[in-house]
């Protein structure tokens, strides 16, 4: 039989209203009694009625996340993180993607689809102009923007990481370093300011970027690093590394140098950026960036939560940190480690 707020209360010796006091967490109960009531529920197994509790506040219990592509490694490894925190907190999370759809964006920011009280929002195709438009429900943006606006927005520095990957490349003794990864038909940075990192670290070893060695691609996947890895190869510009802005882009390089019958690292080494489990298995094990996704998850629904509470407050700005992650594929790390200017806490590279 399920235990209800009555059971508890007749167990514990004190009123029903005294027992929704303590599991609404209400301030106004004595320790000894708190701690009474606390010990019948745990005692009886009881189960508050989160959905009653919910809208009781005005509230569902239940927040938006929206991403461009559920089936993306990356994207699908931080949901569950979202997700598993979320619960933590008594909220339930619902899901949903939009293949950089302008439209479907414009959709899914209404928050109408969800009934939601909150909602996080990896945006591909709305620039920030258009998002500060947005105030149907509370909103943080989720990954790379430009430029400061009164939106939340939890994200890590993209140029710096990319700066770091790159500089690995330049400390291990490559010379002709290619970049795999900029989408100049979206309207998010991500591209850009990875590209950007990339030629700044170049710049600081004293080289000139080659816009021979950079490719841009269709889409993030493991296909379109196959295609931009075979076109670098028949360039008259052969790479000895490449730096792929995806791990997904990098394990299509991988492949697609297997079947030219090329060694990596010896014959081209390779870095990618996100840390997808995939990395951690292939072979050769792959040298990645490692966003802290706990800490972006955290910052999330933390900075959510504060908007909630405080719909007109001022924007948030939650810079998240970043490692670089060095296995095999980029062979042995021979120099100093990159350069450390303005990289974000916590960056030293990692040797696995």
């Amino acid at each position: 039989m399920t235990a209800s707020l009555r059971s508890v209360a007749a167990r514990a010796g004190v009123s029903v209203r005294t027992v929704s006091n303590v599991v609404n967490d209400f301030p106004h109960v004595a320790p000894a009694t708190r701690a009474a009531v606390q010990a019948a529920i745990a005692e009886l197994g009881y189960r508050p009625n989160l959905a009653a509790r919910q809208l009781r506040r005005g509230r569902t219990g239940a927040i938006g996340l929206v991403v461009p592509e559920v089936h993306s490694p990356y994207f699908s490894q931080l949901a569950s993180v979202i997700v598993r925190l979320a619960e933590t907190r008594g909220l339930t999370v619902l899901i949903d993607q939009t293949e950089g759809d302008p439209e479907r964006e414009r959709r899914l920011l209404g928050g109408s689809t969800f009934g939601v009280d909150g909602m996080i929002v990896s945006p591909w195709s709305l620039d920030v102009a258009e998002l500060a438009r947005t105030d149907t429900v509370p909103l943080v943006l989720l990954g790379e923007r430009s430029g400061r606006s009164a939106l939340d927005h939890v994200g890590f520095d993209n140029v710096a990481a990319a700066r770091d990957a790159t500089a690995h490349l330049v400390a291990v003794g490559r010379q002709r370093i290619a970049a795999v990864g900029t989408q100049p038909h979206l309207t998010n940075d991500t591209g850009r300011q990875r590209l950007e990192g990339y030629h700044q670290a170049l710049r600081a070893a004293g080289r000139t970027p080659d816009p021979r060695l950079e490719v841009a691609v269709r889409a993030l996947h493991r296909a379109d690093g196959v295609v931009a890895m075979e076109s670098l190869l028949d360039r008259p510009v052969v790479p000895d590394a490449v730096f792929c802005f995806t791990d997904e882009l990098a394990l299509g390089a991988i492949r697609a140098l297997a079947d030219r019958g090329l060694r990596v690292p010896e014959d081209v080494a390779i870095v990618g950026f996100d840390d997808i489990e995939d990395g951690r298995f292939s072979v050769p094990t792959l040298t990645t960036i490692a966003p802290d996704k706990e800490q972006i998850a955290t910052g999330c629904l933390d900075t959510l939560a504060a908007r909630m509470l405080d719909p007109d407050g001022a924007g948030q700005e939650v810079v998240t940190t970043y490692e670089l992650v060095v296995r095999q594929s980029s062979g042995e790390h021979r120099n100093s480690a990159p350069d450390q200017g303005g990289r974000a806490p916590g960056t030293t590279p990692k040797i696995h």
